[in-house]
């Protein structure tokens, strides 16, 4: 598909979804809750560029024969994107002295591999900025009258990318166990600098026209 699969799949995993895979490879059962987790990701992406594919081919008579980017209506959504994107990180980095790491991460230590299961499940189904993104897979799938299949190159990106902390883990397990903790604190002390570079990343993708 004529995506650019890498930068995708890292957007639908940055922030929270990547944070929820560390934390699960420093919790007391972390390869089955990873496994669970990433089992979650998995049916989660399937699921939502399935049903995507599906409303982009209901629109297709719609949808203009270049692209959401070649209509009027498309390019100003893009802009309108893009500015709430810079709003957002701004907020964040003006409000970054007072920010707080999410509580409900905390949580996520003691998870079972049921809690990983709905953890990846929600944090792909759940987030805005994954669902716009498996809309333009759907749109580009229709778009160039391609099969569910093609998507494949993005849905294992994207696996991939969930999984990079339990591959460290496994392949650098006593590094691992020292460094990924230090990793998880980083990340959940400074949360807003993780939400301006998801904002930086997508602002890109929209911007290239990805």
């Amino acid at each position: 598909m004529g995506l650019q699969v890498l930068p995708l799949a890292v957007t639908m995993m940055a922030g929270p979804q990547i944070m929820s895979a560390i934390v699960f490879v420093t919790s007391g059962r972390a390869v089955r809750v990873s496994l669970a987790f990433l089992s979650g990701v998995l049916i989660a992406t399937v699921a939502g560029v399935g049903i995507a594919r599906g409303l982009a081919h209901l629109l297709g008579n719609a949808l203009p024969s270049g692209g959401l980017q070649s209509s009027t209506a498309g390019k100003a959504a893009q802009i309108g994107l893009i500015c709430l994107l810079v709003l957002f990180a701004l907020r964040n980095y003006l409000g970054r002295k007072t920010a707080e790491p999410p509580k409900w991460l905390g949580t996520l230590l003691s998870a079972t591999p049921a809690t990983g299961l709905k953890t990846g499940l929600l944090v792909v189904l759940a987030m805005p900025s994954d669902i716009v993104i498996m809309l333009t897979v759907g749109a580009n799938l229709e778009h160039h009258r391609s099969g569910f299949g093609a998507a494949a190159p993005f849905i294992a990106a994207t696996l991939l990318v969930a999984s990079l902390p339990l591959l460290l883990y496994l392949t650098f397990h006593k590094q691992a166990i020292t460094a990924m903790p230090k990793v998880r604190d980083w990340m959940n002390t400074r949360s807003w600098l993780v939400n301006i570079i998801v904002c930086g990343i997508f602002i890109a993708l929209i911007a290239t026209g990805a």
